[in-house]
Parts: C-alpha cells; structure tokens; sequence
C-alpha cells in the first residue's frame, strides 16, 4: 500500500499524516506514508485544496482532516 498525503506543511497537513499513521497502526498495517509537499507535484494528481490523503494512487480525500474512524475504514483492507 502506499500512502502520499499532500500538503505545504499547514498544522492540517501534519495532522493527517499523524492520524493516518495512527490509524495505520491500529489496524495492524505496515505501510510507508510519504509526505509530498511540491506544489507541482500536488497538482499533478488533481488535487487543489490540501491536506489530501492518496493511496495507490487514488485521491481519497481532499480539503479536510477526516476522524480516525473514517481513516481507517479507508485505508481496511
């Protein structure tokens, strides 16, 4: 699995690759989360409002920092 959250290093942005890294955690998944923090690159993907959560290549969320719940029920297997 791997795992791209995208932001320029907002407080929001920070906060998501640590919810995401707790809820990865939690569900017993080893995963890499890299943080991305070009804006080139961020747009690239089609991503216009951050932080935005990306895995395997699929925007999964955008211009929020969703609940740990809701995280892990997006990154479940």
């Amino acid at each position: 699995m791997r795992i791209q959250v995208l932001g320029m290093g907002c407080p929001n942005c920070f906060a998501l690759a640590q919810h995401t890294r707790a809820a990865l955690s939690t569900l017993g998944i080893e995963a890499e989360v890299e943080k991305v923090e070009d804006p080139r690159a961020i747009m690239a993907m089609g991503v216009m409002t951050t932080p935005a959560l990306v895995v395997d290549g699929k925007v999964r969320v955008s211009g929020r920092v969703p609940s740990s719940k809701e995280l892990a029920e997006l990154l479940a297997p």
